[in-house]
């Protein structure tokens, strides 16, 4: 045997699966203020207003595009127009229970400009929410109202948009039903 030899070291389980970036979480711990997780999964948007604690995170306010449907939102939970109703919707709670500041958590995925990020961002910071950001990263708002989904219908097959139809939902009606959610919200 080697006696040069170093034990190796294990990795964190979390650092390991791929599911935490240590140096990163550092950053946004120190800052000092509450963390607004937002995470992109393959059928809703989940956004989570988070403090820190030694005892491990608390999550204050969670929001999920689920609960869009209490509004009247039929449409995917998981688009353009959700992720911004799920971020107005979260920091409208948030504010109302006193958490008024925070900064943006987006995990191990890595943004990109005008992308669902950050149209949650923008509901986030319409809703009153204070969250550091430059304004030219936000989609723009035909893009966060869904009115690109309804032109590429008009020009696309009915295949790719069965499971509107089926429940008889037009996805050029969905920047009007966009409008009409959002309002129901900010009441």
């Amino acid at each position: 045997m080697a006696k040069n030899r170093k034990p190796k070291t294990v990795l964190y389980r979390r650092k390991r699966e791929g599911k935490t970036n240590y140096p990163t979480r550092l950053k946004l711990l120190l800052s000092g203020k509450l963390r607004v997780a937002v995470r992109l999964t393959n059928n809703k948007v989940i956004g989570q207003v988070i403090k820190f604690t030694t005892t491990g995170d608390k999550v204050l306010v969670a929001i999920d595009s689920s609960s869009l449907k209490k509004f009247g939102w039929n449409y995917s939970g998981k688009n353009f127009p959700a992720a911004y109703l799920v971020g107005l919707l979260l920091g409208k709670k948030s504010v109302a229970a006193g958490h008024t500041e925070g900064i943006l958590d987006t995990g191990s995925r890595t943004p990109v400009r005008g992308g669902k990020l950050f149209s949650f961002l923008k509901g986030l910071k319409d809703s009153g929410f204070v969250i550091p950001c430059d304004e030219s990263i936000f989609p723009s708002e035909e893009r966060i109202r869904g009115d690109h989904i309804g032109t590429y219908a008009k020009s696309a097959k009915e295949s790719q948009f069965t499971k509107y139809l089926k429940n008889n939902l037009k996805p050029e009606d969905m920047s009007k039903l966009f409008d009409q959610v959002k309002e129901k919200i900010l009441q």
